[in-house]
């Protein structure tokens, strides 16, 4: 009995080698090409149709599978000299996918050469493009669109390279000074944000004496015309006064007696250090005693 199965599992192993060289899956995530004793000679779910089980012919044909997503490369980091004569350590990244698999596997083989392959190729664009912009541009002023410049000549450089790939994005992550430049540099910033300091000073110190200067004769002039005017607001009271009073003084002459020594008695009692010596019955005092007249 057992030698009779032994046959019968030997086929069934031969069949399941053959099997398992035959069949292969591709998920609807992956690509591949089909090699035939290494060479390529086509490929699957390359147009994302037909995921799922494939046949091969076992033994002499293999398959390489690639990922269909948006792959992400890190540039290695690149000194750039910008058109203002600064240094600036680049750091960059570029997303692509894997539109053509068979040249793809010509051309790069593997992912490894295939980063090598466009971080050379990044980095020959941010040297062109960045080159010819300040850093000012670099850091903030035209980022976005350097940014595209960049992605455009780096995807026409890897179609003129036919490297099967699409390059998406090319994006900066950093963009720094060098270790050695970057105390100089931060130091004549300094001294450029210093000199400005120092000029707005000036230039408010300025504004402030103006000011000041404006005020003091808008002053004088309102004190000027507020004494004018109180002058004649006086005088005309004055004015109006001696009218009263005359008129008062010729209806009753006594009447301008009387004002007269209430007036004298205003200045002798003030107070002061003054000693007044007079006689009780003294004309002085008349309105201090009784009766009509003051006596």
């Amino acid at each position: 009995m057992n030698g009779r199965l032994v046959p019968w599992a030997v086929t069934a192993f031969a069949i399941a080698v053959i099997l398992l060289n035959t069949l292969f899956i591709v998920d609807q995530r992956s690509q591949a090409v089909v090699l035939r004793l290494g060479e390529p000679v086509g490929t699957v779910n390359a147009d994302g149709r037909s995921p799922g089980i494939h046949a091969k012919v076992p033994f002499f044909e293999n398959v390489v599978q690639f990922d269909r997503r948006i792959l992400n490369i890190e540039a290695d980091k690149e000194e750039i000299n910008t058109s203002d004569q600064e240094r600036l350590v680049i750091d960059a990244f570029v997303r692509y996918r894997i539109t053509d698999p068979l040249r793809y596997y010509v051309t790069l083989g593997n992912e490894t050469r295939a980063t090598d392959r466009l971080g050379r190729l990044i980095n020959s664009s941010l040297r062109q493009v960045l080159g010819s912009a300040s850093s000012n541009d670099i850091i903030s002023g035209r980022r976005a669109q350097l940014m595209t410049i960049t992605r455009d000549d780096t995807a026409r450089r890897a179609q003129a390279a036919r490297l099967g790939i699409t390059v998406l994005d090319v994006r900066i992550k950093r963009a720094d000074l060098p270790e050695q430049n970057r105390l100089s540099v931060y130091e004549r910033m300094k001294t450029n944000l210093e000199q400005r300091a120092a000029q707005i000073r000036a230039q408010g110190e300025q504004q402030k004496r103006e000011i000041v200067a404006t005020a003091q004769k808008e002053v004088t002039v309102t004190l000027a015309q507020a004494t004018e005017t109180a002058g004649t607001i006086l005088g005309q009271g004055d004015a109006q006064a001696a009218a009263i009073y005359a008129g008062s003084f010729g209806k009753d002459p006594s009447f301008a007696a009387f004002y007269r020594s209430m007036q004298a008695y205003e200045v002798a009692m003030r107070e002061g250090n003054t000693t007044l010596v007079l006689s009780p019955d003294s004309e002085f005092f008349r309105y201090f005693s009784g009766g009509p007249g003051g006596r």
